[in-house]
């Protein structure tokens, strides 16, 4: 039988990422960029989408790359609302989430979903989205507070988690429903997953002030400290906010993002940086440990990945720390179009079916 051809889209902030895939063979990826002067001319994330689709054509139409022989397309997705891991066709109402929740254009992700629907109209093929950062399959007990009516809240990275385990199954002869493992996504965010019989049990919301601080967020800080952050006046709320996701870690630290430049300081010998990287290292381990908790210290393995995985320093650190609990497999970076693709060759091969998002 011949091997399926998948598109794939992943819009970010100021690029797009296309990758076309045989299989799991990928035969091209490219990469359409975006200069603030050209974002600047649209209001909303929504409104890019016409300007960014005309740009992917004309990118597939240098490449020579023939869309109509594609047997299906695939984005990322936004922030909308919870749902089960999986992958799901872009029907009407994932569509109008995607074009209108205030959460779902808080980033271009919204676009891949609203790009792989338009492609799949347009030709006649199946388009999906999958594993979304809001994939919520925690029990009740995992998510209630010393608050009423307030849950612990589950923003993670889900699609590269799944990935790394479904990888791990396969080089270990594992089935996916049958593993219990820890996942330490470490990039910008830093999320820790407890995976049991395929499914994520427990992890930190990455982008809300939960978990081991990372490059560019806070990580959890005591309640009381916030409130008197905010009632000092010393920062707004916008400020603690964007300290939740994009200005608190290194950023806070260093007003850098950059875990390379932060480890060589520390390296060479800077005793504030060493502190602050290793630091990081600490607090993903002491989660680690919470998550196999959670799994009852039944851990098949613990996997760490993301981009500041290929750290041999940050993950030896780690290492040490939790691997009295399961053996470390180190899966570095983030697959993120590969991991789409299988998605949905799974489902073109009857591996497993399209759900329906009901929101």
């Amino acid at each position: 039988m011949d091997k399926h051809q998948v598109l794939v889209i992943n819009p970010g902030s100021t690029s797009t990422k296309v990758g076309v895939f045989v299989g799991e063979d990928r035969i091209y990826e490219g990469t359409v960029r975006h200069s603030t002067e050209e974002l600047a001319k649209y209001s909303s994330v929504i409104d890019q989408a016409p300007m960014r689709m005309e740009l992917i054509k004309k990118l597939l139409k240098e490449q020579n790359i023939d869309i109509a022989a594609m047997d299906a397309f695939i984005g990322r997705c936004g922030i909308v609302k919870p749902m089960r891991s999986g992958t799901y066709t872009v029907n009407d109402k994932l569509l109008y989430d995607l074009e209108n929740l205030p959460s779902a254009l808080s980033h271009a992700s919204c676009l891949g979903g609203v790009f792989a629907r338009e492609f799949g109209e347009e030709y006649g093929k199946p388009y999906f989205v999958a594993d979304p950062v809001v994939v919520d399959e925690r029990e009740e007990i995992a998510k209630v507070t010393g608050l009423p009516g307030v849950e612990r809240t589950c923003v993670f990275h889900c699609l590269n988690q799944k990935a790394c385990v479904r990888r791990y199954c396969k080089e270990n002869g594992k089935r996916f429903e049958d593993v219990n493992v820890i996942v330490a996504h470490m990039g910008g965010g830093t999320t820790v997953g407890a995976h049991s019989n395929g499914a994520v049990i427990d992890v930190n919301d990455g982008i809300n002030g939960e978990g081991p601080y990372s490059p560019e967020r806070l990580g959890g800080l005591n309640v009381k400290t916030v409130l008197d952050l905010v009632a000092s006046g010393k920062y707004t709320m916008e400020q603690m906010y964007d300290f939740c996701s994009k200005a608190g870690g290194f950023v806070a630290h260093f007003g850098t993002n950059s875990s390379l430049d932060i480890e060589n300081r520390a390296l060479a010998g800077d005793e504030e940086a060493k502190l602050v990287f290793f630091g990081m290292g600490y607090n993903v381990a002491k989660t680690i440990g919470a998550m196999a908790a959670v799994l009852k210290g039944k851990v098949d393995a613990i996997i760490l990945t993301g981009g500041q995985s290929y750290s041999k320093p940050l993950c030896n650190y780690i290492r040490e720390m939790v691997e009295f609990i399961a053996p470390v497999v180190i899966y570095p970076g983030e697959g993120e179009l590969e991991a789409l693709a299988a998605s949905a060759i799974r489902v073109l091969e009857g591996e497993e079916a399209a759900k329906e998002y009901v929101g």
